[in-house]
């Protein structure tokens, strides 16, 4: 088994591949691992990814991968583990208008009906006047 990444070290990795996926390099070559990294995270330590996703939506370098942090990690997360964590996104939409517009750009993918439906009513909260 494979040790995880510590949070800095994880989003430091994460932000390097969303950075990359962003450029024309991005069509060839390899890339850097943090993608997998967070998805490991998700997977086996899904308190750590709950962190990193809160954490890397208030990093100033966050503002530049939103639609990447939507889809990717907090979809796996709440694919992978939504009726654990559907009340924490649900609270934290609600205090932080920030994160109810992150949870806009989360497709359903893996989702239960139950968690799709409140993920896309907590999302529907920021967009409400």
């Amino acid at each position: 088994m494979f040790k995880l990444l510590p949070l800095p070290q994880l989003l430091d990795a994460w932000f390097a591949w969303a950075n990359w996926v962003a450029t024309e390099e991005a069509k060839e070559g390899e890339h850097p691992s943090g993608h997998q990294e967070f998805l490991w995270a998700v997977e086996d330590d899904p308190e750590l990814a709950w962190e990193a996703i809160l954490t890397a939506l208030q990093d100033p370098r966050g503002k530049y991968h939103l639609g990447v942090l939507a889809a990717g990690p907090v979809e796996d997360l709440l694919s992978l583990h939504g009726p654990r964590f559907i009340d924490r996104v649900e609270a934290q939409a609600k205090s932080d208008p920030a994160f109810a517009t992150l949870l806009s750009g989360v497709w359903r993918y893996n989702m239960s009906e139950e968690v799709w439906a409140r993920v896309q009513a907590a999302a529907a909260r920021e967009m409400s006047p």
